[in-house]
């Protein structure tokens, strides 16, 4: 009787959720409550979360005549979408105030090699741009560029183990994502 008022306590209310490998995401979000409070916490970014299938983003991107050989490869030998695509955070570099969702493609053990910025738009899902690149951070800065982390391999780096880092940022230029700067750390 106590462990199942313990155990009770810590429940969030919303009951037992159960999804196979394939569920798509829940379209209502459980909502955050901070302890010992009865209201939601507010959430930590400005720009809303957008759900993109990741079958659609999938069979966007083979349909892309621009797609590269090896991401094009990966995409049409996943059978299990979970294991080669993942959702990344949701920004508005396009300055458009409708939101882009960043997808990770990725291998089985979840190496990233590479990332896509997908428009969600009225008409469907757009690929925007793209960039093959291990192991990835990717955030928005405060002006609204694309900040691109990540990690290099120095001279005498053992095989499990890049000491460097590589930082990129991209910006929108009304047309296109353009760099605008690299740094080597």
């Amino acid at each position: 009787m106590v462990a199942t008022a313990a155990l009770s306590a810590c429940a969030n209310g919303g009951g037992l959720r159960v999804e196979g490998p394939e569920s798509p995401p829940s379209d209502t979000p459980t909502p955050s409550v901070a302890l010992g409070t009865s209201t939601p916490s507010p959430p930590p970014e400005r720009t809303p979360k957008v759900a993109v299938d990741l079958y659609k983003v999938r069979a966007r991107l083979l349909a892309d005549k621009h797609l590269t050989g090896y991401d094009r490869t990966v995409l049409s030998n996943c059978t299990v979408i979970s294991r080669c695509l993942s959702r990344g955070k949701t920004v508005d570099v396009l300055h458009s105030g409708t939101p882009q969702q960043i997808v990770l493609i990725h291998t089985l053990d979840k190496f990233v090699f590479g990332i896509f910025l997908i428009a969600v738009e009225p008409t469907g899902l757009r690929p925007i741009w793209n960039l093959d690149v291990e192991q990835p951070t990717v955030n928005a800065s405060p002006q609204g560029d694309l900040v691109v982390e990540s990690k290099i391999f120095t001279i005498n780096d053992p095989v499990c183990c890049p000491s460097g880092r590589r930082v990129e940022v991209y910006r929108w230029n009304g047309r296109q994502m353009t760099k605008v700067s690299s740094t080597d750390q």
